[in-house]
Parts: structure tokens; sequence; C-alpha cells
């Protein structure tokens, strides 16, 4: 074969090739692609595989992934005049393509713009909550409030809000101060008002004790007098008993008993005369008086 020929077939396969290159194009599980010509649309390629298009036209490519737009924490001022750091994202999905394409044409002018309106939205609904709201059970409320409002505004976007969450709500570092500072003068007057309270307790409670130990004294001490009165009795009944019963005996005893009390002690020093009555049973047991006392005398024996 001449070499002209194959020059001309080489050159064709090499067109071929080039053309085949620029027609055919694979779509990935994670894809769609649209086909433009000349930026008009003329179809949608969202099956994975292997497509064809003419070489003049182009693919734009999307994807089916769940995406995400995480704007910078905004500062709103709640409807009972406190100021919070809000930080909310968002989750979508590009459902349909074209809309997307000729709405916003690629996705960083979308994440831009559906970044303002999550902004937006979440300024217009936290205001009109409070802190207490945004710190209880309410914020799902919240929140599915600002997902349904960016979902309506966000319609014609061609795509699928899948979720919205506030991640992260905390007061600014200047409120903080003033919200702690408030909070710890409101605890200190708490604290200041219950151990008023405790001590006026206490004091109330040591009145009562002390009342109480005044009327035990003086209850146990009229019982007491009382028992000492009933055994004086007693003992009164039973000494005039016996000192019927026999006098000398009565008196003897006596006697011993003042004795043992009265030198039961050592070191007692007593200056009394010799013929003193205290001593009358010293000098006789049965308490007769000496011979001295009686002016006796004694005579020797004849």
């Amino acid at each position: 074969m001449p070499r002209g020929k194959l020059a001309i077939i080489g050159a064709i396969v090499i067109v071929i090739g080039i053309v085949a290159s620029l027609s055919l194009f694979s779509v990935r599980e994670t894809e769609q692609k649209l086909v433009l010509q000349f930026g008009e649309w003329k179809r949608t390629a969202a099956e994975p595989g292997l497509h064809f298009k003419w070489f003049w036209q182009s693919a734009r490519t999307f994807e089916k992934r769940v995406l995400s737009v995480d704007p910078p924490a905004e500062e709103v001022l709640l409807n009972d005049q406190k100021r919070i750091l809000v930080d909310a994202f968002a989750r979508y999905r590009i459902t349909d393509p074209l809309k997307f394409f000729q709405t916003v044409r690629t996705e960083a002018i979308f994440q831009n713009r559906f970044g303002n309106i999550l902004t937006s939205t979440v300024k217009e609904v936290v205001a009109q909550r409070s802190l207490e709201d945004m710190l209880s059970k309410n914020r799902n409320i919240v929140m599915e409030s600002i997902r349904d409002n960016v979902a309506d505004d966000t319609a014609g976007f061609g795509i699928e809000v899948v979720d919205i969450r506030i991640g992260r709500t905390e007061l600014p570092e200047t409120v903080s101060e003033t919200v702690y500072n408030r909070m710890r003068t409101e605890r200190e007057r708490e604290a200041n008002l219950l151990r008023a309270e405790g001590e006026e307790n206490a004091r109330r409670i040591r009145a009562t004790a002390d009342r109480q130990q005044v009327e035990i004294v003086a209850e146990a001490e009229r019982e007491a007098q009382v028992l000492r009165g009933n055994g004086d009795a007693t003992r009164n009944a039973i000494l005039g008993e016996a000192y019927g019963a026999d006098p000398e005996f009565f008196e003897f005893f006596r006697s011993l008993e003042a004795y043992r009390e009265t030198f039961a002690d050592e070191g007692t020093t007593m200056v009394l005369s010799p013929d003193s009555d205290f001593f009358r049973y010293f000098s006789d047991v049965n308490g007769l008086p000496s011979r001295r006392e009686t002016g006796a005398v004694t005579t020797p024996a004849q």
C-alpha cells in the first residue's frame, strides 16, 4: 500500500479517536451530568456508565451526594433581650440538576446564596424565641421551623433540604461575663437568705431546747422535793416508832451517829468540856452521869 494512503488512513483513525474522545463521557454513581450545546440544555445523564454526545457539546457535572453548607456563627438578639451566638449548618441534595444550573449555574454561587438564606432565616426564627427555648426541648421545634422556611425559600433551586441543625448556641463573651456576674450575685443573695433562715431556725431551736431544759429541770426538782419529803416523812415515822419502842436505845444510836459525823474527818479539833453531855456515853454505856458529876465520893472498903 502506498505511503500516501497509509498516511490518510492514519489521519482518519486519529480524527476518529479524537472525535470519540470528545463524544464519549462517563457518569459515576455519585454524579449526574447535563449535556449542553452552546450553553443550552439537551439532555440529562443520571445513570452511571458510558454515554455519548456530539463532540461540539459539553457535559456539566453535579453531585448526587448530600452536600453541606456551614456559614459562620451569627449573633442574634432573642425576644427576652439576650444575645447569643448561633452556629447553624445545613445538608442538601441536588434533585434537579437542570433547574439548579438554570438558577445558580455553579455550586459555589449556590453555596453563597444558600448560606445567606440560611443565616437570615436563622436570625428571623431564633429572634422570636427566648434563651430558655434554645436550651430546652423546644430547640428541636426551632430547628424544624428553620428547615421548613429554608426549604420554601430554596424550592426553586432544584435541591432538597435534607436537614438543618443548630450545632452551637452560646452567649457572647461580654454577655457571658454579665450573665455570670448576675448569676453569682443571685446565688449569693439566695445563700445569704438561706443562711439567715438557718440562723433564725437555730435560735428558735436553741430557745425551745433551753425552755424545755428549764421545764424538765424544774419538774425533776419538784419531783425530787416531793420524793425527799416523802422519804423524810417515812424516815421520821420509822424513827418515831423506833423511839417510842426503846427511847434509851434510840438516844444511844443518835449519839453514835453524831460521833461518826463529828469525827469523820481527820484533823478535826473540838474544844469541849469533858463533863459535857455530848460525851455522856463515853463514861457510861448507859449514858448515866459519872460520880464526879453527881458529887458522889468513893470511900475505901472497911
